[in-house]
């Protein structure tokens, strides 16, 4: 008869009764109305666990200032994932769906990867607690509202800024070489601007977009901190800027109305401002006509040789 015995326990089960719980937090502008919104939820997670008995916080996850519809984008919440993979999680708590996931596929999915972990979600403001889910259909409407609720947000920030490009109020969001950005303001940098006029000055003289790049690598010419970083297509958009004479158009871009959000070369589909003698011009409205004209001939030339060439329809005739 084989001799028992019994190893006591060293670890009471009363140390491993608390509930592993993570916040997560967003916020999707840097606004001051939002970051004081996310220094609140930082605030609030921060102090809800500190006397619970079945609950302990392990850890605050806090994307600031990033978008909900790009999973992608944020690092924190896949810092979150990665921790809820590795076992170190039990519970979730966040504000609302719109704040996890405005991208319905995407909640879907982290909900459904979450749930075979073992880890429920608990969205305070719909008071949907995944624990005691069972129907997914709850899960697909709400996160179906917090993507409406992006595009809607989205429309509204267009409409905010279309108002604004109408009314002559819009600010400039980043300066171009040869200017700093001050208020929304584009102001001359007496240093970089006299670059500008060089660059223009040599095209008006003769030397091509890659030549003009060379020159200007050589000379170790910075460009927003960067030296040898120019190529003859950042000189073909600098000598096409209209910002140059003083000038400013607006909506060369837009973004598209539907998820995912992506900013597209406006082609005609959208209007465009176009504002004259916005501010102090670097070159003047003759010499940059000039540039134009050239830059104009050089393309029509190239499309000429690109017709011309054998193989331009694809087949050669021979006879």
């Amino acid at each position: 008869m084989p001799t028992v015995t019994v190893i006591q326990p060293t670890i009471s089960e009363e140390q491993n009764t608390k509930i592993r719980c993570a916040a997560y937090c967003r916020v999707s502008s840097d606004s001051e109305d939002q970051l004081n919104s996310f220094m609140a939820q930082m605030r609030y997670y921060s102090q809800v666990f500190d006397n619970s008995e079945t609950e302990e916080l392990i850890d605050i996850y806090a994307d600031e200032g990033i978008t909900g519809t790009r999973e992608d984008k944020r690092d924190e919440f896949q810092r979150l994932m990665k921790d809820c993979r590795k076992g170190k999680i039990d519970r979730i708590y966040t504000k609302s769906i719109s704040r996890f996931a405005r991208n319905t596929r995407d909640c879907l999915k982290n909900v459904r990867e979450l749930k075979s972990l073992g880890i429920t979600i608990y969205f305070e403001k719909e008071n949907i607690d995944t624990a005691n889910m069972t129907d997914e259909m709850m899960i697909t409407i709400m996160g179906g509202l917090a993507q409406e609720e992006s595009t809607s947000i989205s429309q509204n920030l267009r409409w905010g800024i279309k108002k604004r490009m109408e009314n002559g109020t819009i600010k400039m969001c980043t300066p171009v070489f040869g200017y700093e950005l001050v208020d929304g303001n584009l102001i001359l940098k007496s240093d970089e601007a006299e670059i500008v006029r060089q660059i223009f000055d040599w095209y008006l003289n003769g030397y091509g977009l890659a030549a003009i790049a060379q020159m200007l690598n050589a000379l170790k010419i910075e460009r927003f901190g960067r030296t040898s970083h120019w190529t003859a297509s950042t000189v073909g958009v600098m000598l096409r800027n209209e910002k140059y004479i003083g000038d400013q158009l607006f909506q060369k871009k837009y973004t598209t109305d539907t998820l995912p959000f992506r900013q597209v070369v406006n082609k005609g589909e959208r209007d465009q401002y176009y504002y004259s003698d916005r501010h102090k011009p670097i070159i003047s409205r003759d010499d940059f006509d000039k540039v134009q004209n050239i830059l104009a001939e050089h393309k029509k030339s190239f499309k000429g040789l690109k017709q011309d060439h054998i193989f331009a329809n694809g087949f050669v005739n021979i006879t």
